[in-house]
């Protein structure tokens, strides 16, 4: 009895004979004679006169010469025809296709797989390992690393854009610790970003730098960086509460409110307690922060401060320590409390960048950390959203917020 061929056993993946698909064989040339079609109705067109047409023309065929390109099709080798082109005047001029330009080897769709490999957490080894089946070893180390030259190309122009144009009307500030290497050594430095919030809601990343540490220094060198290419004032501030951010920002901005993140503060607090009483902490400051009403937050801030000097004096000190720069947001209307009380908006990039890099555990360079942060939100790869209660965010912030008064 003979077996239906459609229950046949298909080959196994990884069998040598496997790795030939008559598919795939069969869609990559009809690429290339497609390509080599458009090439040559772009050089018909600009010479005026098809090949072995007879008639004026703007200028003579020269033969071909070979080129191959790497595509998501894979690598093909295409005949693409020379010309030149008369001037006028006599002289002539070699023709240039813009459908294939100038020493382009791949395709812009291969360029941002290569980038896209990269940045999700992997190395130029690694990509050429990952990628050398798909693409029949086409990609090499050195076109992987020619490629991450491009992005970084891009991310310098990005570094040095005027901000003049940028509508902004908030800033959102916070540093986190990576790891890299330098001088042949693993060494931590903190990558300091600032996001800002345009009138119409949207976030969108302003600075992201590489330096020692969080000094006040180091964030008055990004923050007049950001200045010196046209950044307005804000009218509002979110920050960590980290010292030096604050004397760099009230040297810079003195009058602007400023909103400590509720979270950090959190996080102070309980670092002030025995882990015994923690969850009572955090309940009582979660009642607080989260109030629907300014007066309702008074209220409980007084209770907190009266209850805690008695319980754990150690954290009623430190919440009064923030004082009415932990509820600023309560200027803003209710709609913006969300958004306003924290710097969450950075922290989940910083989270996110971390997962990304997690593979490689130790970055090549301090530049290749804050490069790699930018280019993961460039290539779309991680995507932010407008704030909540953008819609208010033209209006003005009432004049004071709670009365701090115990």
């Amino acid at each position: 009895m003979q077996k239906n061929s459609t229950s046949a056993e298909p080959a196994p993946l990884f069998a040598g004979e496997a790795w030939f698909d008559p598919i795939e064989a069969e869609l990559r040339e009809r690429v290339r004679s497609l390509l080599e079609e458009m090439i040559e109705q772009e050089a018909t067109a600009a010479l005026g006169r098809g090949r072995y047409q007879r008639g004026a023309a703007a200028g003579y065929r020269n033969g071909t010469r070979s080129r191959r390109l790497l595509g998501s099709f894979g690598p093909v080798e295409i005949a693409v025809p020379r010309a030149r082109l008369l001037a006028p005047d006599g002289t002539s001029r070699e023709w240039q296709s813009a459908v294939l330009p100038r020493y382009a080897r791949m395709t812009r769709q291969v360029e941002a797989l290569i980038a896209s490999a990269y940045l999700a957490g992997t190395n130029t080894r690694r990509v050429k390992r990952a990628l050398g089946a798909l693409f029949k070893g086409a990609i090499g180390k050195d076109v992987a690393s020619r490629v991450w030259r491009k992005v970084q190309a891009d991310w310098e122009a990005w570094t040095r854009r005027d901000l003049a144009q940028e509508d902004i009307v908030r800033l959102i500030l916070d540093g986190s610790v990576v790891r890299v290497r330098l001088d042949r050594k693993a060494t931590n430095i903190s990558l300091l970003v600032v996001l800002g919030v345009r009138r119409d809601g949207q976030k969108i990343l302003l600075a992201v730098r590489n330096m020692g540490g969080e000094s006040e220094a180091a964030w008055r060198g990004v923050l007049d960086d950001l200045v010196a290419r046209g950044l307005r004032n804000p009218e509002f501030l979110i920050i960590d509460g980290a010292a030096g951010l604050e004397k760099a920002l009230a040297a810079l901005w003195p009058e602007v409110p400023t909103q400590r993140c509720t979270v950090h503060k959190h996080r102070n607090l309980l670092a002030h307690a025995p882990d015994a009483l923690h969850d009572e902490i955090s309940a009582d400051y979660n009642d607080m922060i989260y109030a629907t009403t300014a007066k309702e937050i008074e209220m409980r801030r007084k209770s907190f401060i009266r209850k805690w000097r008695l319980k754990c004096r150690a954290v009623a000190d430190s919440l009064e320590e923030a004082g009415e720069r932990l509820f600023t947001f309560t200027r803003l209307p209710e709609s913006q409390w969300k958004s306003a009380r924290t710097t969450n908006a950075v922290e989940r990039l910083h989270e996110e960048f971390k997962r990304r890099i997690k593979t490689q555990t130790v970055l090549p360079s301090a530049e290749t950390a804050a490069m790699l942060f930018w280019a993961l939100l460039a290539s779309g790869q991680i995507t932010m959203r407008k704030v909540d209660g953008w819609q208010t965010l033209p209006e003005k912030l009432t004049a004071q917020c709670i009365d701090l008064a115990a």
